[in-house]
């Protein structure tokens, strides 16, 4: 069971919630060397070192939402709030 779940609808076309969706991973990577890979339709991350250590989940995405799962690691649990917080503050901008 995922420590934050997300769902955000959205009305973009499947090649473009794709891109925003790997827009956010790439985001993640960079900030927090979170490791990511693309699974059918939905991108599976993690990290293996770094702040996010221990930090993994899924970005799903339909024709209709994105999905955010977040497996936090005990150590970030505490941050759930802010770490919820900013996600949504992405979404909001990558799916206007």
């Amino acid at each position: 069971m995922a420590t934050i779940d997300i769902r955000r609808n959205h009305s973009l076309d499947n090649q473009t919630v794709r891109q925003k969706a790997e827009e956010l991973a790439r985001e993640m990577e960079t900030k927090l060397h979170l490791k990511w890979d693309w699974e059918g339709e939905r991108i599976r991350f993690h990290a293996e070192s770094g702040t996010a250590k221990g930090t993994s989940g899924f970005v799903t995405v339909s024709p209709k939402d994105v999905r955010v799962e977040i497996d936090l690691p005990f150590l970030l649990r505490a941050l759930k709030g802010s770490i919820s917080s900013k996600v949504n503050a992405k979404l909001d901008k990558l799916l206007g």
